[in-house]
């Protein structure tokens, strides 16, 4: 996952620090969440769970090219019923920061507008699920229509980013327009793979209810609210 490099230059880079410390902030604030919710062991392993994930969505799944920006398999909408926002949002920024480091260091300068464009549509996706789920629904139990709107919020929330930033970087011009257009519709695709993915998760997590490996998920999967 990366903002091509140069799409916005040096002297424009300075607003990702603003978004993606807004970012970082309501992050701490849901791991803090999660925190009391289970403590610190469960925390540190759905973190690393998650960044575990991550990181196989960025290096070992398909990913190619497109437009502006390339197009992943982020199954943030998984990362989320499964793991919960707090540990969620660890696991994409410290995925992130592994495939900068090791991987794609170019990726770096970068950092701050790819952190906040994973990061603010999993919280778009948290607010939503609050407002689509019901509280004595648990996630094991959800629908495909339920499932559909948080990964089209999330996948949708990513295009948008992504869009915000090529043309804050590069403007308005046809070509600009184009590549964005290219890459959203490519990116779109995830979101006819990502609710299956979600609904195959799930149904494994049912059929494992009461295991061993409760403790290493969100409460709010088996749980109602």
């Amino acid at each position: 996952m990366h903002i091509e490099p140069g799409l916005v230059d040096t002297a424009k880079i300075g607003l990702s620090y603003a978004t993606a410390a807004g970012a970082g902030a309501t992050g701490l604030y849901y791991t803090a969440a999660a925190l009391r919710e289970r403590g610190i062991i469960s925390l540190a392993l759905r973190s690393v769970i998650a960044t575990i994930g991550v990181f196989i969505f960025f290096e070992v799944m398909p990913h190619f090219a497109v437009g502006v920006s390339e197009v992943h398999f982020i199954l943030g909408s998984t990362l989320f019923l499964l793991l919960g926002a707090g540990p969620a949002a660890i696991g994409l920024a410290a995925g992130l920061l592994i495939q900068g480091m090791f991987f794609s260091p170019f990726d770096l300068p970068q950092y701050g507008m790819n952190l906040t464009t994973l990061l603010v549509p999993l919280f778009a996706l948290h607010a939503l699920a609050r407002r689509v789920i019901g509280p004595q629904t648990a996630y094991v139990d959800l629908t495909y229509a339920q499932v559909a709107k948080l990964s089209l919020t999330y996948q949708g929330g990513v295009v948008a980013w992504v869009a915000f930033w090529a043309i804050y970087g590069a403007g308005f011009g046809a070509g600009n327009l184009a590549a964005i257009g290219t890459f959203g519709a490519a990116y779109m695709l995830v979101v006819i793979i990502e609710p299956v993915a979600d609904l195959a998760v799930l149904a494994a997590a049912k059929a494992l209810r009461g295991g061993k490996l409760a403790g290493m998920l969100t409460p709010r999967l088996y749980n109602a609210a």
